[in-house]
């Protein structure tokens, strides 16, 4: 990592000014954020951004591949399938664990694949914060991609988002919105886009038109910036929305609910790089590997690490019936190297790019990305209770 300006950071660093940087972060929309920032960016240096650009150039000739939808055609549950599906992804995002490889040095390891958004306002919104509160961050280094200024890239999200579709007619859809982790995303969107965050179940539906009643008036939906996930409304039984996903509706789709199963651990076994860890489908495993202990069992219709298997045992694999074993992958398991350094040790780290590609392009762009710290054993908020420097933050690239 970027070692010169991590020591700036940490000498500059107080706990003052850190309660400071969340003060104006929970105060700025009136809006306590559900979630730890951590007390630091991250700072890459060129040589693992570098790796990074290189494992995204692998993702992005799998993505372009003209036979991408056939062979992700059994990745979408028949139940789960919306109509007007699109022909490519809008937003796409890609999880790398930062490791060490056998020549000792950092190297990326993809851990995850989501064809859905992730905090693409929220991101640009709190690198803005970091610099304000922590004037150390050089002006060289870049949370933003391919040479974007806040301004530009916000512009291209709005167009992702909005189509060529009035802001009043585009909705972010989303269950319970004030109610999720990701919330402080929401009022980033309506302060950067105009768009506003509308729960499912306040959807009107009449015939094949959607409406939403925006400021008083009911208002027509011609397009949807999708956050809702099919995980989130199995689980909640006590919904029953005029409006289905799966119904088949005047609407545009910013986002198309298909892409969250088609870009997913589903796609993994099928990309051939040194940034992705052997993965594959259980059920094609003609040998079960004596060292499982090496080795990650992963669902593939699950959300959020529900369902994992992290310490994975002969048994846990002779517990699943031959005709499920289709529905999970075996994955190579990946050690996350402690290499940012806080005041009192190593942590761990993960980095998430983040795309956009919008219609008429050929290929996803990158365009900023998201970061987690973590002093766990694993990233997540059940690994890191109680602890300082973890939680979620942005990476600055040394340009």
């Amino acid at each position: 990592m970027k070692q010169d300006i991590r020591k700036a950071f940490n000498e500059f660093f107080t706990e003052e000014k850190y309660q400071a940087f969340m003060h104006d972060l929970n105060t700025h929309f009136d809006h306590k954020i559900n979630f730890r920032v951590a007390e630091t960016p991250i700072f890459i240096e060129n040589a693992f951004k570098e790796k990074l650009m290189k494992a995204s150039a692998d993702i992005k000739a799998f993505l372009v591949r003209p036979d991408l939808k056939e062979i992700t055609k059994d990745a979408v549950p028949a139940r789960y399938n919306v109509p007007a599906e699109n022909e490519h992804p809008l937003f796409i995002v890609v999880d790398f664990a930062v490791c060490e490889g056998e020549d000792g040095e950092l190297i990326p390891q993809m851990i995850e694949f989501q064809g859905c958004p992730s905090l693409y306002c929220y991101q640009d919104w709190v690198a803005a914060k970091y610099r304000k509160h922590f004037p150390v961050i050089p002006e060289s280094a870049n949370h933003l991609a391919n040479k974007l200024d806040s301004e530009r890239y916000i512009n291209i999200l709005k167009e992702a988002i909005l189509g060529n579709q009035p802001v009043e007619n585009t909705i972010l859809l989303e269950i319970d919105p004030s109610s999720q982790n990701t919330s402080i995303d929401f009022f980033c969107h309506e302060e950067k886009i105009g768009i506003k965050a509308v729960c499912l179940t306040d959807i009107i539906k009449e015939d094949r038109k959607l409406f939403y009643m925006r400021e008083g008036v009911k208002t027509p939906i011609h397009r949807i910036y999708n956050r809702t996930i099919f995980d989130d409304l199995i689980q909640r039984t006590d919904l029953n929305p005029d409006f289905k996903l799966t119904q088949d509706v005047d609407v545009e789709w910013a986002g198309h609910p298909n892409w969250f199963f088609r870009i997913s651990k589903y796609t993994m076994p099928f990309i051939d790089s040194p940034y992705v860890p052997k993965t594959e489908f259980l059920h094609e495993i003609k040998e079960i590997p004596a060292d499982l202990e090496n080795y990650v069992l992963k669902p593939l219709f699950s959300f959020a690490g529900s369902g994992v298997i992290f310490d994975v045992t002969r048994e846990d694999i002779d517990n699943i019936p031959m005709e499920s074993r289709s529905d999970y992958i075996l994955q190579k398991k990946v050690t996350y190297a402690p290499v940012v350094q806080a005041p009192d040790g190593l942590v761990k780290c993960e980095l998430r790019l983040l795309y956009v590609w919008p219609e008429g392009r050929d290929a996803p762009m990158l365009v900023t990305n998201l970061a987690r710290l973590s002093r766990g054993k694993l990233i997540g908020v059940k690994y890191n209770k109680d602890k300082t420097w973890v939680g979620g933050s942005v990476c600055f690239f040394e340009s």
